[in-house]
């Protein structure tokens, strides 16, 4: 099984307001960003709005990054839905489209058990020959991961590490106590990323990263040098990325920034609104002042 870590940029899906995916720009994002030195790339993240495109845009979305990384770095893919049947078809149509690895997350409308959550991440792994990356967030998701589950299924042969977009960095600290190598960790924009680094986490799977990737594997370097005093000037830096984008919606906050970076990657799919112009004067601030 292939090694995670690292910066994942969680990617932005370009979409036109016909709703069709413009492959080339997410193309050129892609090349800039492995150029960049980030270690890989999600598609289908919730950056990349998996919850507002249909199974074709999200397939042409997974299969624009595979040939855009060309092998370089390994691509993780965003399988989710409501149905276990239906993410069972995603994760084996992106493993056979070339993906490298799974990033499985539950939707769910009506509360589950947590038998139920485990299931459905169990038939996901069971369904790949790929590594899997199982997602939680509190936030957003109804029905979340426990920490029994997260144990329960560390034990598959695949399911090899956990993202975690709650802001509870003492959960994640658990989670590492209880399943040890079982399971490597990997933080989100909502965590500070040195601090997980610090005890004990793998990388960063982020939104953010796609308009800081130079800065991101910066830091990521010094947390795996242990120069824990310059990652952590550089860390107070960053974190001010974070906290803008934490104000508005993520996806029209990143899309903002790559649009000021020169990439036209459009706006948000609606209902989704893109930033306004003062939303967006804030976000080209923050660029600014990282250079």
């Amino acid at each position: 099984m292939p090694d995670f870590h690292g910066v994942f940029p969680y990617l932005v899906s370009p979409v036109d307001a016909n709703g069709k995916v413009k492959a080339e720009v997410l193309g050129r994002l892609c090349d800039d960003l492995i150029t960049a030195g980030v270690h890989g790339l999600t598609p289908l993240g919730s950056t990349g709005e998996f919850a507002y495109l249909d199974s074709t845009q999200r397939m042409t979305v997974v299969q624009a990054t595979i040939a855009a990384a060309r092998g370089r770095v390994p691509v993780v893919a965003g399988v989710v839905s409501t149905a276990t049947a239906d993410a069972v078809a995603q994760a084996r149509a992106y493993q056979k489209a070339g993906a490298d690895g799974i990033l499985a997350i539950l939707e769910a409308y009506f509360p589950l058990s947590d038998a139920g959550v485990e299931s459905y991440f169990r038939a996901i792994a069971d369904a790949v020959d790929i590594p899997v990356v199982i997602y939680t967030n509190p936030q957003f998701q109804r029905s979340d991961l426990s920490l029994d589950v997260i144990a329960r299924l560390a034990e598959h042969p695949r399911i090899g590490y956990i993202k975690d977009a709650s802001t509870n960095t003492g959960r994640l600290l658990s989670i590492i106590n209880r399943c040890g190598d079982a399971i490597k960790v990997f933080s989100a924009s909502a965590h500070i990323p040195a601090a997980v680094m610090l005890i004990g986490g793998v990388g960063w799977m982020a939104g953010p990263a796609c308009i800081i990737p130079r800065q991101s594997v910066e830091l990521y370097n010094l947390c795996k040098a242990s120069c824990w005093d310059d990652a952590l000037v550089l860390q107070r830096k960053l974190w001010r990325v974070n906290e803008a984008f934490a104000r508005f919606n993520l996806a029209a906050c990143i899309k903002a920034g790559l649009a000021i970076r020169g990439y036209d990657v459009g706006d948000p799919v609606p209902p989704q609104a893109p930033l306004t112009d003062e939303q967006r004067k804030a976000v080209e601030a923050v660029l600014r002042e990282l250079g």
